[in-house]
């Protein structure tokens, strides 16, 4: 089934490839605008603000991804549950499921948004943040956190359309949020004076724009949105299996985020110009991230459909070609941050001695591309067919990674190696990074070829 007047696709017939690069492109075409958030805020505050509220804001991004984690775990959840139904062909289910998601979506983030209200101070204490950017730090941190309620709504609605093989919609709310969002920044910067609080209002208002933008959309434009008062009804059964597959996913992120908060206050200890660095770095990273985020999110709806309609031939080779994908794209990354690595550096900040960390940094990264897109190909398919469980043990996979490795590597200032003497120190960082790609990967591959997620089947 196409519906054009929807986009809803029906992905359980054609060509794996076709469905899954089709389906990517928009994705990432979205991620991509949704790193604006996050680039524009860092472009902004490194060239009109300075070098430590540059730190500050950075100092927030683990923290952020935690609690926004929370929620938008439960999004995912919610979305396997419509996209294996949708599969079965079981219409009813993906409506009551629709129904009930609102309010999953709306108790679990207004709880996390409140604790980040309250305690931003105590988390900035946790993690060492130094004086000099303590107060920024928290102002961002906090006016941040009235966002997620929006974040959650945005998120909830996109992984539905997604479910039913929509792609494209979520992009044009994220284009728009893009647009409010870079506008808002510069004038709340550059007319306002509002400086690390005016990114982070202007954030949460493009948010808003694109979380109301997309329910009136969806209740507008999309069948199965239009949902009578049963429907409506609080279902147990639904309720509970949405926290139950969406949220392991979310205990995933959250740890994911804590061991990049652990990481955090490691860098923290090095000074603001390894933090600079290791800001613009991860908001590189974060870019490069994007195609593999966007082929996962591709394999979960694509797996959730198959799976629905038990067609576990379509889901194996869904893996395939979504594995030669992540090869091509990481051999295109290394060369590019290997020659222009400090030219990319340089568009976010000045400071000669942080262009030259940040340079080397992405050289040590970029070598393990390979291993970050293999953590997500198949993670993204394990999740789409049910095994969320398994989540939970990729995350702590990553927290152990982090903390004993940043705790390793950076604590000694020399390595020899067949002969040659190499400093560590605060480079130790970018190689925690990389070494944590290539064990969760490993680990996420082993489980996919076990077998047991097809024994995972939701949808009856």
């Amino acid at each position: 089934m196409n519906n054009s007047k929807s986009n809803i696709t029906d992905m359980t017939f054609g060509s794996p490839s076709n469905h899954i690069l089709k389906f990517a492109v928009p994705l990432l075409i979205g991620n991509l605008f949704q790193q604006l958030y996050n680039m524009v805020d860092s472009l902004i505050v490194g060239n009109f603000v300075g070098a430590n509220a540059l730190a500050s804001v950075g100092t927030c991004g683990s923290v952020s991804f935690l609690f926004f984690a929370l929620s938008s775990g439960l999004a995912l959840g919610i979305g396997i549950i419509v996209s294996q139904y949708f599969g079965a062909k079981n219409e009813e289910k993906v409506r009551i499921t629709i129904g009930n998601s609102f309010y999953v979506l709306i108790a679990a983030s207004l709880v996390v948004s409140l604790f980040g209200i309250f305690f931003s101070p105590f988390i900035m204490t946790l993690l060492q943040c130094p004086d000099i950017i303590r107060k920024d730090a928290t102002t961002y941190l906090r006016t941040s956190c009235y966002g997620i309620v929006f974040i959650a709504l945005y998120n909830g609605v996109a992984a539905i359309l997604r479910a039913l093989g929509d792609s494209k919609t979520p992009l044009y709310f994220l284009i728009l949020s893009s647009i409010v969002n870079v506008v808002l920044d510069l004038v709340f910067v550059l007319c306002f004076d509002w400086a690390v609080f005016g990114v982070a209002f202007a954030t949460v208002v493009s948010q808003a724009v694109s979380a109301i933008a997309s329910l009136i959309y969806a209740f507008k434009k999309v069948p199965y949105f239009n949902l009578s008062k049963a429907e409506l009804t609080p279902h147990k059964t639904i309720i509970i299996n949405s926290f139950k597959l969406g949220v392991p996913i979310s205990l995933q992120n959250s740890l994911i985020a804590i061991s990049c908060i652990v990481l955090q206050g490691v860098v923290n200890t090095f000074g603001e110009t390894v933090m600079a660095a290791y800001t613009v770095t991860m908001r590189i990273e974060q870019l490069v991230q994007q195609p593999f985020s966007s082929l996962g999110m591709a394999l979960t709806s694509y797996a959730g459909q198959n799976f629905g309609a038990q067609r576990i031939d379509r889901v194996k080779k869904g893996m395939h070609r979504a594995t030669f994908m992540v090869l091509i794209f990481s051999l295109i990354m290394l060369p590019i941050f290997y020659i222009f690595g400090d030219k990319i550096i340089y568009c976010f900040v000045k400071e000669q001695d942080v262009i030259s960390i940040g340079a080397k940094a992405l050289r040590i990264t970029s070598l393990f591309y390979f291993f970050l897109g293999m953590i997500y190909a198949p993670r993204s398919l394990l999740n789409g067919c049910g095994d969320t469980a398994f989540s939970m043990i990729n995350g702590i996979t990553e927290v152990v990674c982090r903390i004993s490795f940043s705790l390793l590597f950076t604590s000694i200032a020399t390595i020899s190696i067949f002969g040659h003497t190499y400093n560590i120190g605060y480079w130790g960082i970018w190689l925690t990074t990389g070494l944590t790609w290539f064990t969760t990967a490993l680990i996420c591959f082993l489980r996919y070829k076990l077998g047991s997620w097809r024994k995972k089947m939701f949808a009856n």
